[in-house]
């Protein structure tokens, strides 16, 4: 078992650990006992990570008019909980199950793009005022509103929030503001080969100085088990299809009915219209139809490991610019290695009926063949 570390661990933390984290295994014991989770070692050794933040905030918080002295006197930063590894391996299932087992304790649980993209119309708002720090009353609000942020799918992609995301977390530590968060990368790959990444180098040592970091180390990706030897291309798109992706959404996402996802791409929108834990929902048109282009379609690539596609319509070349953006949204979705489901009018060989384009089309509905292999993007 991979031990839970991080630069500061008082030695009393230590003792209460296990008890404070055995109602959470015992949690985690019962559903596997009812059939409702697989027993995963790699899983069940993680959780003692949770512990410490779990003993935080069942302290009582501190008063209100404490709050100017805890300042003054620089009161160590709450303990927190970076869980990264590969996809699918139940790092969002751990912290959902945490948030849930936390009661009576104001909490927020959120994916990490659609919060940066409220942060940033805070501060825009803010900045009407006349503020001469637009950030500030921004995360003094999130902190008086919750003691316990959890954080799904941590990645910096936008030199806009990499440029506020470490002062954004020190301010809500220094509020006592307890942070989890679940990534796929390790702190020191975040905003890997960014602009001005060296002014983004000290948000990683506050991560590794005040959060455990913790890989989670299971060998298997239960995202993909659930669709491995599925269907997972429906054609035609008619009421069997949507019933059919309906299912399937419910089962990747524990019928939750998911939000919107933001993504901000050099200074556009780009919504998902629904998404939940890494898999996002969007018809074709939503994708196709908008004048999108190919860093929209990496970002989200880079932000999602399964899209669900509904409604691909035959393509010709009565619909050639939205064709277009089709294939390169496949091409993003190929190099991602990331698992597409789709309803469509017909099968990928047989989308693409004439006209300009059907030539180039023939490696397109070549990857959309392989992309529903039962162990494609398992790697």
């Amino acid at each position: 078992m991979q031990a839970c570390r991080r630069g500061f661990s008082p030695a009393a933390a230590l003792g209460m650990q296990f008890r404070m984290s055995d109602s959470l295994i015992e949690v985690y014991d019962r559903k596997v006992e009812q059939g409702l989770l697989r027993p995963d070692a790699a899983q069940r050794g993680a959780l003692p990570c949770f512990a410490e933040v779990l003993a935080y905030l069942r302290k009582p918080a501190p008063k209100a008019g404490l709050m100017g002295l805890l300042a003054r006197r620089k009161p160590e930063p709450p303990p927190g909980l970076y869980l990264w590894g590969g996809v699918g391996r139940g790092k969002s299932m751990l912290m959902d199950l945490f948030v849930a087992h936390v009661d009576d304790v104001p909490k927020r649980r959120v994916h990490f793009h659609a919060f940066m993209q409220e942060i940033h119309e805070g501060m825009h708002a803010a900045r009407k005022t006349g503020t001469s720090d637009a950030l500030a009353p921004v995360a003094d609000n999130v902190a008086r509103q919750v003691r316990l942020l959890a954080f799904d799918e941590m990645q910096i992609t936008d030199i806009t929030d990499a440029m506020i995301v470490g002062r954004l977390f020190e301010r809500l530590m220094a509020a006592g503001v307890a942070i989890v968060t679940t990534s796929n990368r390790v702190p020191d790959d975040l905003y890997k080969n960014g602009l001005n990444r060296a002014l983004f180098v000290p948000f990683i040592d506050m991560i590794k100085t005040n959060m455990i970091v913790h890989e989670l180390v299971s060998e298997t990706d239960y995202r993909q088990h659930r669709l491995a030897g599925a269907q997972v291309y429906f054609s035609p798109a008619d009421a069997q299809a949507r019933s059919e992706m309906g299912r399937i959404w419910d089962e990747l996402t524990g019928h939750d009915a998911g939000q919107p996802l933001t993504l901000t791409v050099k200074g556009r929108e780009v919504v998902i219209a629904q998404a939940h834990n890494g898999v996002g929902r969007a018809s074709f048109w939503d994708l196709c139809g908008k004048p999108l282009g190919a860093a929209d379609y990496l970002a989200i690539a880079g932000a999602l490991r399964v899209l669900m596609m509904d409604d691909i319509p035959y393509l010709s070349a009565t619909n050639y610019n939205e064709a277009k953006r089709f294939v390169t949204l496949i091409d993003a979705l190929y190099e991602a290695r990331v698992r597409l489901i789709a309803s469509a009018a017909a099968q990928p060989e047989q989308l693409y009926r004439e006209g300009t384009g059907a030539f180039e089309f023939e490696r397109t509905a070549s990857r959309l063949r392989e992309m529903q292999g039962a162990d494609w993007a398992a790697d």
